[in-house]
């Protein structure tokens, strides 16, 4: 038979918890399905090393922020899915986990969908399934020759899983990067292919990334604040939370050993097809950094505080190449860290724009009854972090609480 809830959130990560938490203080049925276990995202696709990359301060879920002693410390990958999970019991979250669900469609004024567990019927539905659901598709993966290693981010665990040799990476977005460090750290050769990806830095005039990100308002920036809807992908700039925090971004990684490379756009043979790109991502991804530190240098001038200037070193030369060849120079592994791409193709209904993000208002589907909470600029710069997504949480619970 099947069983009928008034609405269902599917996914138990910071925002299906964040979207729980609101309907339980609304008094509204419901259950949150979850593929594997509270924050399996967290557990199942990230890497052993992995430190979340906003300080302590920054987890304020919605009824639970951080209240221990290290606020301006960096959480490793167990105190996260901790704290999911003491999110979770806090307010009892109606949680079903070890349920896929693989199908939804819309049948006259209510939902059906098929899952892991069977079929259940809702009035109402929340996707809170990620900011991506799978990791962007490239054919030059498929041009690589058959005795080199290939692997995503998301198979990625620790170093001594990869077959001896260097290591190339494609992509110098946060995850590429991220690793490229801790491959660093473990003595192997590293060669990272770049893209358009800006960076922050992690400290600027003494205080730390996020306290300027939350005081100049850049965190609250929405998509309109952006030169384009493709910008959003490459606005997710590298920092780190390891060793305390520090810097992560191709220049960084390049003056600690790291050869960078354009983009890689294929292989005949073992010889790679290397774009011309790379002093403009290096380019692109230095003004980034300047246009942050003027915006902070303004904030600071117009409201007189006294913080020191802090002394700018200008980009210097990197160690680059312009040909590579896989035999030659002992690569014996890539890792794709090219990112990932929304994927609601299991939902039924769902119109997307040309990058896969959904349609919507402040979360609201034009289907009725369809909302999303979570998604990468969903309302703002923040939304899919532990920082902002509470805010939208409440807002499409709200939203949903009305209308419905």
């Amino acid at each position: 038979m099947t069983e009928r809830i008034e609405t269902i959130v599917v996914g138990a990560g910071q925002a299906g918890l964040a979207a729980s938490y609101f309907l339980t203080q609304e008094g509204r049925e419901h259950i949150v399905f979850e593929r594997g276990r509270v924050g399996e995202t967290w557990r199942s696709q990230r890497w052993d090393g992995f430190y979340l990359n906003t300080p302590n301060f920054a987890q304020r879920l919605p009824g639970f922020h951080y209240t221990g002693d290290e606020p301006e410390a960096f959480a490793p990958l167990h105190e996260v899915v901790a704290y999911l999970e003491g999110y979770a019991s806090s307010f009892e979250a109606p949680l079903r986990e070890t349920v896929d669900v693989v199908h939804i469609a819309r049948h006259d004024d209510e939902f059906v969908l098929d899952t892991s567990a069977g079929a259940f019927q809702s009035r109402n539905v929340v996707i809170a399934a990620g900011a991506y659901q799978r990791p962007t598709p490239t054919s030059a993966s498929e041009s690589v020759p058959g005795d080199v290693f290939q692997l995503h981010t998301t198979e990625y665990r620790r170093p001594d899983q990869l077959p001896d040799g260097a290591i190339l990476i494609a992509g110098s977005g946060q995850s590429g990067c991220q690793i490229a460090d801790e491959l660093l750290d473990a003595g192997r050769r590293v060669y990272l292919s770049c893209g358009h990806c800006g960076w922050f830095p992690r400290r600027y005039r003494s205080r730390e990334l996020v306290h300027w990100l939350i005081e100049t308002g850049l965190v609250d920036d929405t998509p309109a604040d952006l030169p384009s809807p493709a910008a959003r992908l490459r606005c997710n700039p590298p920092v780190s939370g390891n060793g305390g925090g520090h810097d992560c971004h191709p220049r960084w990684l390049a003056d600690r050993g790291a050869i960078l490379l354009g983009r890689v756009l294929g292989f005949d043979g073992s010889a790679a097809r290397i774009g011309d790109n790379l002093d403009e991502a290096l380019a692109w991804g230095d003004a980034f950094a300047a246009e942050f530190r003027q915006k902070v240098d303004e904030y600071v001038a117009e409201r007189h505080l006294d913080i020191p200037v802090e002394d700018v070193i200008s980009p210097g030369s990197v160690q680059s190449v312009s040909d590579l060849d896989l035999r030659r120079d002992g690569v014996s592994t890539i890792l794709w860290a090219n990112g990932f791409r929304p994927d609601h193709s299991w939902i039924d209904g769902v119109e997307t724009d040309e990058q896969g993000w959904p349609f919507h208002v402040g979360g609201a589907s034009p289907v009725p009854g369809l909302y999303f909470v979570g998604i990468h600029w969903l309302r703002t710069r923040k939304s899919s972090l532990f920082l902002g997504v509470g805010e939208d949480a409440e807002r499409v619970v709200s939203q949903l609480v009305a209308s419905r």
